[in-house]
């Protein structure tokens, strides 16, 4: 797609709804509100989005958000790549989704290239607070990933508790 037409299309629309709707407060009317209006301008979009203030996303048209997700306050999305949040899904403040990772050139990452991997999170999993999910890590269904985790790599399992820098799993739930 067209670096400008991606730019009109998806990023400064979203950009100002976000603008014009973050000194709203967190109130669920207004958390209803400013996902419908997110909605129209990330590259699928369910029924029932809730989106908390404070939320940054880049690359919105690599996201792809099922029904009844909640984001809550603070969050960032970096979509250098595909980022699929199935149903269900619960993200708690200030979490990190980043589907690129830089790579060292010359004993720097200031310059090296850029992988990207998709993320992908399942049905009904919950991300727990300040958490941090890399580029290409899928989780299975109705997982939880521990606040102030970091998570690696992918965990197929499902119904199961994640956590700890980096997260592994600590028990079924």
């Amino acid at each position: 797609m067209n670096k400008f037409k991606r730019i009109f299309r998806y990023d400064l629309p979203l950009h100002l709804v976000l603008l014009f709707t973050n000194w709203l407060p967190d109130l669920i009317i207004f958390i209803k509100f400013r996902g419908f209006l997110a909605s129209f301008f990330l590259g699928e979009c369910g029924k029932n989005f809730r989106l908390g203030r404070n939320v940054v996303f880049y690359n919105p048209k690599n996201i792809i958000i099922k029904n009844n997700v909640y984001i809550a306050y603070g969050n960032w999305f970096s979509a250098g790549e595909l980022i699929l949040i199935q149903s269900e899904v619960i993200i708690g403040p200030y979490s990190v989704f980043a589907s690129s990772n830089h790579l060292k050139k010359n004993h720097s990452f200031r310059y090296g290239e850029v992988e990207n991997k998709k993320i992908k999170i399942s049905f009904g999993t919950w991300i727990g607070a300040n958490s941090t999910i890399t580029a290409g890590v899928s989780l299975g269904k109705s997982c939880l990933v521990g606040a102030n985790s970091c998570v690696t790599k992918s965990f197929i399992e499902e119904n199961v508790l994640i956590a700890g820098v980096p997260a592994k799993i600590i028990k079924g739930v």
